[in-house]
C-alpha cells in the first residue's frame, strides 16, 4: 500500500538531483506533488512526466524562493491546485566555495537568502495551508553543516542554520501536530555535486571518511525522505537524520 496516498506535497528546488528524486519517490507513494523549480523549467517538467508516467500526479510551480513574492506565490498555487498541503521538502538552495579572502556582501546574501530565509517563509506559508490535522517538514541540511571543509564557511553556516531552525520549528509547531525534522545528506553523486567530485583528492577523502566506503546515491536519500514524510515517523520531531554511510562529525 503507498504510505503517502492522498497526500500533497511540495518540493522545493525540485528540478535535478535530490530534489528532483525525492519528488518522483513521494509521488511513486501516492503523493500528489507540486514540483518547484527556480529557472529550469524543462528539467522540472520532466520530473512531472516521470511522475505521470508511474501513474502519479504532479504540476510544476516556477518560483524564485530567493525572494518572498516568489515564495508567496508558490503557495498560492498549491492553495488554488489542491486547496491543502501535508508534506513540505525545503531542498531549494544553492552552495559555492569561496576562500575567506575571496568572501564579499553578495556571496553571502546569495546564500543566506535561499539556503536560511527562504526556507523559513516556504514553512512559514506552507503552515498556513496545511489543514489542521499535522503535517511534515522535512529541511534538506547537510554533513557540511556539521563538519565544514576549507572555502565552505558561507555555505556551512547556512545548513547550521538549519538544523537550529529544524530544532526552534519542532517546539513551535509540535502543538499543531507538525512534525519538524533535518535531512543531512553525506557526499552524494548529484548534478549540483558534479564539479566537487570531479575533484578526485576531494573523492578520495570522502571516501576515506565513510565506513561503507562509497560516495552516496540520489536513491540513498529519497528513501529516508519518504519514511520522514510518511506516517512511520510519527513520532519523530526535532531531529537529524544523517544519511551519508557512516560517516560522523
Amino acid at each position: 500500500m503507498a504510505k503517502l496516498k492522498e497526500k500533497v506535497a511540495v518540493v522545493t528546488g525540485a528540478s535535478k538531483g535530490i530534489g528532483a528524486g525525492i519528488a518522483e519517490k513521494l509521488g511513486a507513494e501516492g503523493a500528489s506533488v507540486v514540483v518547484n523549480y527556480a529557472s529550469d523549467k524543462p528539467g522540472a517538467d520532466g520530473v512531472v512526466q516521470r511522475i505521470q508516467r508511474a501513474g502519479g500526479k504532479a504540476v510544476a510551480v516556477g518560483a524564485d524562493l530567493s525572494k518572498e513574492e516568489g515564495v508567496r506565490e508558490l503557495f498560492a498555487q498549491v492553495k488554488k491546485e489542491f486547496g491543502t498541503l501535508d508534506i513540505l521538502v525545503n531542498n531549494a538552495g544553492v552552495y559555492e566555495f569561496r576562500s575567506l579572502n575571496e568572501i564579499d556582501s553578495q556571496h553571502f546574501y546569495k546564500h543566506f537568502d535561499l539556503n536560511v530565509l527562504g526556507l523559513l517563509l516556504a514553512t512559514r506559508e506552507a503552515v498556513k495551508i496545511m489543514n489542521g490535522e499535522g503535517g511534515s517538514i522535512i529541511n534538506v541540511s547537510s554533513i557540511g553543516g556539521k563538519t565544514p571543509v576549507a572555502g565552505s564557511s558561507v555555505y556551512s553556516a547556512t545548513k547550521a542554520a538549519v538544523d537550529a531552525i529544524t530544532r526552534a520549528l519542532a517546539l513551535e509547531l509540535g502543538p499543531r501536530k507538525i512534525r519538524v525534522n533535518s535531512l543531512l545528506p553525506g557526499v552524494t553523486e548529484s548534478e549540483g555535486n558534479r564539479e566537487l567530485l570531479g575533484d578526485q583528492t576531494f573523492r578520495n577523502f570522502a571516501l576515506s571518511r565513510t565506513p561503507l566506503g562509497r560516495i552516496g546515491t540520489v536513491d540513498d536519500i529519497t528513501g529516508a525522505a519518504v519514511f520522514l514524510a510518511s506516517p512511520d515517523s510519527g513520532w519523530i520531531t526535532g531531529e537529524e537524520l544523517l544519511v551519508g554511510g557512516g560517516i560522523r562529525f
